[in-house]
């Protein structure tokens, strides 16, 4: 799965990412805000067990997508969201749904500091693995019993030096 990755470090704070998305959607589904001189893009983390889609009560809000036509405007989605992620236009919800018409999401491409990545999280999640697994299984580190020290101490050891 794909997911929108955001880097507050290397935000600016310049608000091309709300332009670009505002001017393709109408609204923007993408928010900066600032906290201390640090810019945060709030955004869709498109939860795997979306509580926005749970409270719903007309099934408005799928798997990446709010149906405008069955949205009634409640605003439940908007009151559950534990990222402030869904924002209301027009009396219907609006969220971030990565812009699958397009290549690369309209955010992504404004963004000059590149503080917003489209991320395969099943190969982010492998890379890391074997990261770990080399770690663990001592890829990189010199075999026992290669390096001058071992051998010399076993070729003593071997002559009875230390009895």
């Amino acid at each position: 799965m794909d997911k929108l990755i955001v880097q507050p470090d290397l935000c600016d704070g310049c608000l091309d990412c709300e332009d670009a998305c505002s001017k393709l959607h109408g609204v923007s589904r993408i928010m900066i805000r600032e906290v201390e001189g640090t810019y945060y893009p709030i955004i869709c983390q498109q939860c795997e067990d979306a509580p926005c889609k749970t409270i719903c009560p007309t099934e408005a809000i799928e798997d990446k997508e709010v149906q405008s036509e069955k949205c009634i405007g409640c605003g439940l989605c908007m009151l559950v969201c534990p990222f402030g992620a869904v924002v209301m236009d027009d009396r219907k919800a609006q969220k971030c749904h990565q812009c699958p018409d397009l290549e690369t999401p309209a955010c992504i491409k404004s963004c000059s500091k590149r503080a917003i990545a489209l991320i395969d999280t099943e190969k982010l999640k492998l890379d890391k693995q074997a990261k770990h697994i080399a770690k663990l299984s001592g890829v990189g580190k010199p075999k026992k019993g290669s390096d001058i020290m071992t051998v010399l101490t076993a070729k003593t050891r071997a002559k009875g030096a230390f009895k």
